[in-house]
């Protein structure tokens, strides 16, 4: 605290009170200064200073085109890995059973032109054998019977020794009638069962993407040129000239260098060669600098040295230094309290003002949106929690009356018929089933007791129907006590039993089991009905898909689920037409979940 008076002691209070006026009265200094200084002096470095500088700036301009070269690789070699290691192009190439279906090279071709129309910088991809064998671009294109792939250098490196190799650039000839100046990455795609070679999986890059990553960092009027480690030429802006021997480069000069950079005299001037390598693909980035017009200047530069004089180089730098100081103290403080709301910390984030100008009205504004902001998150958030519980209250309040008024049908059929016994057993279950239906005081309840609830159905239901179906409840015990909302085991059921078991000629089975497992809890409904075709189950959670007899419903269900949970989370349909289908509820495991110690429902077998 006294640091901080000591230096608010020293602070130059600004002679205006405008912001505007006081920016433009030092900037005026400044310019004026600013021009006389570079009047004076236009350069007062030396040819080292000027050289450092240029190695400096050279090797970091390299340094990027080397790495966004490395990142561009990269991001090839996953494309190549995930269609080398596709079970498509491996039963293709192996001729395994899926290689006859019918939609197995469609699929191939299907990918392969949409990596050709998302990425316009890959001339050719396409995966070939030996055995004339062979998916080209859209499937159109077929191999150059003139150019054995076993002559070709590339496919021989990937066949004999794996891995990816990246070629030069050159004209690719292996493909009929497809002649374009190309580099090369290839990949060997192997059986999976014995690790033998069977293809090969390569990507043809267009020229053009290298000399966009290369003019993407301009070096002005100089140039940058890509060599292999064998010293072939991979990129130069006069590539032809190149080819043709019109031009040539010190590419022996480049392997050899040691420092990263080297000087090459000619006559009075010379160039400057700065280098990096990939340590990627083993590449050499080479930027070339005329030193002719680096050192453009210079004798001007050292004749107006002498010119200048100390104390105008003084007044000047105290001039700068006092007055950014007045003008952007103020907006430091602004900004690093913008930092901290950025990172999410509204306290202590108010800005101290002073005196009236605009800087001190923009602090001032600032700190009453921070209030404002804080008291609207705090309203946004309270908001948010009463529309959920809401939402989720007015979902999981939704009762069935059909199979109310179904069950007490059956519970006077039953008591006219004398059944005394079983009248009990069903009202007991009934009272069980709107006991939970119509409580509101949980959100949640234990798994114990939303088996409970599922029984309780499964039994009046089981009575219902007579002979027609069984059922039969194995949860582990070590899940009993986890919570759940509550409401969505026995909805699975009913509609297992509407869609699955009342259409099945013969006993139906209902299973419901509950396990743990990678973190999650599964509780999944099996029956033994007749299914659905995939057509249905793309529909399954549509609102109208048999909502009117599912009472709280399926959709329902998902929707309580997910809106709890998160999206990850639900229930996932598997259905075999003519042999049954199972509707699995998954769920998080919770370590530090609150137990209902007070219910006593043990693990039920039936």
């Amino acid at each position: 605290m006294k640091r901080q008076e000591k230096a608010g002691g020293r602070r130059i209070k600004l002679p205006f009170s405008s912001i505007r006026t006081n920016m433009l009265a030092v900037f005026s200094v400044l310019i004026v200064a600013t021009l006389t200084f570079f009047y004076i002096i236009s350069l007062n470095y030396t040819e080292r200073t000027i050289l450092n500088n240029s190695i400096d700036y050279t090797t970091r301009l390299t340094g990027q085109v080397t790495r966004d070269i490395d990142s561009y690789i990269d991001y090839m070699e996953n494309i190549s890995s995930m269609v080398a290691h596709s079970s498509d192009v491996q039963n293709y190439l192996l001729d395994k059973k899926s290689a006859g279906d019918p939609n197995l090279y469609r699929r191939i071709v299907t990918q392969f032109s949409t990596v050709l129309e998302t990425r316009k910088d890959i001339s050719n991809i396409a995966v070939v054998s030996e055995e004339d064998k062979g998916i080209i671009n859209d499937g159109n294109d077929v191999l150059n019977v003139n150019i054995p792939l076993y002559s070709v250098d590339w496919y021989g490196k990937v066949r004999d020794k794996g891995g990816t190799w990246l070629t030069s650039s050159h004209v690719q000839n292996v493909i009929k009638d497809n002649y374009k100046w190309v580099i090369t990455m290839s990949r060997g795609i192997e059986n999976p069962d014995t690790g033998e070679t069977v293809g090969v999986f390569f990507i043809d890059l267009n020229y053009k993407a290298l000399e966009d990553l290369c003019e993407r960092n301009n070096i002005g009027s100089d140039y940058i040129y890509i060599i292999d480690p064998d010293g072939k030429i991979i990129y130069h802006p006069k590539q032809k000239l190149i080819y043709s021997s019109l031009k040539t480069e010190m590419v022996d000069e480049v392997l050899e260098c040691e420092d990263g950079y080297f000087l090459k005299k000619e006559g009075t001037g010379g160039k400057l060669y700065t280098i990096s390598i990939s340590g990627k693909t083993g590449w050499s980035i080479v930027g070339v600098t005329d030193m002719a017009e680096l050192m453009k200047g210079r004798s001007e530069a050292q004749r107006l040295y002498v010119m200048i004089t100390a104390g105008f180089l003084v007044v000047t730098v105290l001039l700068c230094v006092v007055f950014s100081s007045a003008i952007t103290r103020p907006l430091e403080r602004l900004k690093n309290s913008m930092k901290e709301v950025e990172r999410g910390n509204f306290e202590g984030t108010q800005v101290e003002t002073e005196g009236n100008n605009e800087i001190a009205g923009l602090g001032k504004s600032f700190n009453v949106m921070i209030y404002k902001i804080q008291q609207l998150m705090e309203q946004n958030i309270y908001e948010q929690e009463q529309k959920r519980l809401s939402e989720l209250k007015a979902l999981q309040s939704q009762i069935n009356p059909h199979f109310l008024y179904n069950t007490l049908d059956s519970i006077i059929w039953m008591a006219e018929g004398g059944r005394n016994s079983e009248v009990v057993l069903m009202t007991s279950s009934l009272a069980r089933l709107l006991r939970q239906s119509i409580s509101n005081e949980d959100e949640l309840v234990s798994i114990r007791r939303e088996v409970d609830y599922a029984a309780s159905y499964l039994t009046i239901q089981k009575m219902r129907y007579q002979d027609k179906m069984e059922f039969e409840i194995d949860v582990d015990e070590g899940i009993m006590n986890q919570q759940i909302i509550k409401l969505v085991l026995q909805p699975v059921v009913e509609n297992a039993i509407y869609h699955g078991i009342k259409y099945k000629e013969g006993k139906g089975l209902i299973k419901i089991t509950g396990t743990y497992r990678d973190g999650c809890i599964y509780l999944t409904v099996y029956d033994n009905g007749r299914g659905m075709e995939q057509e249905v189950l793309d529909h399954i959670f549509d609102a109208k898909n048999g909502e009117e007899k599912s009472g709280i419903g399926i959709c329902n269900v998902q929707m309580r689920l997910q809106l709890y949970y998160g999206m990850e989370y639900g229930i996932f349909y598997k259905s075999i037409p003519g042999e049954g289908t199972a509707a699995t509820i998954k769920i998080p495991f919770v370590e530090e979940e609150a137990q209902e110690t007070n219910e006593d429902l043990s693990l039920i077998h039936i």
